[in-house]
């Protein structure tokens, strides 16, 4: 694989263990990032959002866009929108910090975090910082990893306080716009959009069903036209988007019915058809059998 096309790298120091568990339970992690962008533990991204500041000379590709980064820069990143990291030195190195918007909303009414400045599709949530502002970007990182090493009861409150401090201070900026266009852009857009397809998957509730389920749903976290997408896809692949999902949510219907227990329309629903109908028509047109021939065979 060109490594320019690789998964964004998880921006963890490789010395560190880092529970996923813990953090779902906890509702935030920091940590300091010293990596080669050697792949780290693996999140379920869709979950956390995630503040960083970079100190390494690095671009990051949003679909078939690119920013370069040289110096420091502070990014938020959403879970639902994917991107690539291209490292131009020998580390990437900086501060990062992972949280559930749960753990920021805990106690505060305030708008969903998708829909801030910071987070939304179609944004850019990348400032480069002047020598002042990174001195109190790093100032705060280094707030919250002293105390999430602490045993202080309202830890937690803290480290939200910190965190807004950052969020805050990123508002009175202007984020940095001088995106370029790839040159080879059906395949990152191709790329990003298998991240964004895997990241569905595997489904664990049916009270978590498929986000996104057709090419306009995975085209706007993308900020691209669907046209755009499709076409990507069709080049970089040489099958369409609908292919794509149709394969992958063939292959998950499977799964949930050989390893769970679920009924059918259950099972349906979680896989983002609104009627169990419709999903029997789906799985018997891409297997030849219903859901209920299909469990009985296995």
């Amino acid at each position: 694989m060109d490594p320019k096309l690789a998964p964004a790298p998880s921006l963890l120091s490789t010395h560190q263990d880092l529970s996923a568990q813990e953090l779902k339970l906890k509702g935030f992690k920091a940590y300091q990032v010293d990596t080669a962008v050697n792949p780290g533990p693996t999140y379920r991204r869709r979950d956390f959002y995630k503040v960083a500041l970079m100190t390494s000379h690095c671009t990051v590709h949003y679909a078939d866009r690119s920013i370069e980064l040289n110096g420091t820069s502070l990014m938020f990143a959403n879970p639902h929108i994917p991107y690539s990291i291209e490292l131009h030195a020998p580390r990437l190195t900086g501060y990062s910090c992972l949280f559930t918007e749960a753990y920021m909303k805990e106690n505060d009414r305030s708008e969903s975090l998708h829909q801030s400045p910071l987070f939304k599709v179609g944004g850019t949530p990348i400032f480069h910082l002047s020598a002042e502002q990174a001195a109190y970007a790093q100032g705060i990182f280094q707030k919250i990893l002293a105390e999430q090493a602490t045993e202080y009861l309202y830890k937690g409150d803290l480290i939200r306080t910190y965190l807004q401090l950052l969020i805050h201070e990123a508002l009175r900026m202007q984020p940095t716009e001088s995106f370029v266009q790839h040159k080879n852009s059906a395949s990152r857009i191709a790329s990003l959009f298998l991240e964004l397809l895997e990241r569905q998957f595997p489904i664990e509730s049916p009270e978590k069903p498929l986000s996104f389920k057709t090419a306009q749903d995975f085209a706007e976290p993308l900020a691209i036209h669907v046209n755009h997408l499709n076409r990507a896809v069709k080049e970089a692949t040489g099958k369409s988007t609908t292919a794509h999902v149709a394969e992958r949510v063939v292959g998950e219907a499977k799964a949930l019915l050989h390893h769970t227990d679920w009924d059918v329309a259950t099972i349906g629903y979680a896989l983002g058809f609104e009627y169990a109908s419709y999903f029997n028509i789906f799985f018997k047109k891409h297997t030849g059998l219903t859901p209920l021939a299909f469990r009985k065979a296995v």
